[in-house]
């Protein structure tokens, strides 16, 4: 019915992330017996039990959007519906090599956000705070390949506990398969009993690990819990709950510190924002 709808689903498609549009609409208001205000989100992502509903510039149809989201919310809280902006779209597109973000090419750092100094400093912290709370335990560390490197290898060295580390690798893969996302590599060790620690570079939409965290619970795992290093919660989609946060960090790009951009910047010692070049700055020079 959109142009944003079009871009929307046209990502979904490539990425082959089942979607239905408009499959429900939510009464709202009654006139007695009659509906005569309805909710009908966009999207729906079946395996994310996720529904969209995207809006356009106009603040008069954004202001009211945001009204009948309240509504869903209040009268069907077991609902789990997200409202997209045009600009969280462009991101969002632009993050996966799409629309008019995709285009844009890279110069390096823009700035610091975290020198290494207070990286350090902070992953110590929470290696503290993960010694304390699994005191007498051996919990398994399980790493999400591939930006964790770095932030696993410090982590796991500042826990004074003994630990098992495990590595995980989760894709969207072909359309001869039928589901959205797949474990490419899973965890070895039988998490039966056992206390797991999910350990992420950063966490954004959620909706991967959300899908991350009820794999790994099928496996019945004594505990479960989530170490995130970077905390872009303004991009959150779906709710997740993290229990240990390095940092939280603004929606911006970030890079440095095992996190990349085209497979570089993984080695820088800090994490900083990335100054991206618009392609007419590109062609000037």
């Amino acid at each position: 019915m959109h142009p944003s709808e079009k871009e929307f689903a046209d990502l979904l498609d490539y990425y082959q992330i089942n979607y239905l549009y408009e499959p429900r609409s939510f009464p709202l208001r009654w006139d007695g017996s009659r509906v005569v205000e309805m909710f009908t989100p966009d999207f729906y992502l079946p395996e994310y039990d996720q529904y969209f509903e995207l809006t356009t510039m106009k603040q008069n149809l954004v202001t009211q959007k945001n009204r009948k989201l309240r509504r869903v919310r209040e009268m069907y809280p077991e609902v789990n519906v997200q409202l997209l902006y045009r600009k969280d779209l462009m991101r969002l597109m632009g993050k996966y090599g799409f629309g008019p973000l995709s285009g844009v090419s890279v110069e390096g750092t823009e700035r610091v956000l975290f020198d290494e100094a207070l990286v350090q400093r902070r992953v110590r912290e929470l290696g503290a705070q993960i010694t304390e709370d699994y005191a007498g335990e051996e919990p398994v560390l399980i790493g999400v390949l591939r930006g964790v490197v770095v932030f696993m290898a410090d982590l796991m060295r500042a826990v004074d506990l003994p630990v098992q580390v495990e590595f995980m690798e989760i894709t969207h893969y072909g359309e001869e398969r039928q589901e959205s996302l797949d474990v490419i590599r899973d965890v070895t060790t039988d998490l039966s009993g056992r206390h797991a620690l999910v350990v992420e570079d950063i966490a954004d939409t959620g909706l991967t690990l959300r899908y991350l965290r009820e794999h790994l619970q099928a496996k019945g795992p004594a505990s479960l819990r989530v170490c995130a290093l970077l905390d872009k919660s303004v991009r959150r989609m779906t709710n997740v709950r993290l229990d240990y946060v390095g940092f939280e960090i603004p929606d911006e790009f970030v890079i440095g510190y095992g996190l990349d951009y085209g497979g570089r910047y993984r080695n820088l010692p800090y994490i900083g924002v990335l100054q991206p070049l618009e392609p007419k700055a590109v062609a000037q020079r």
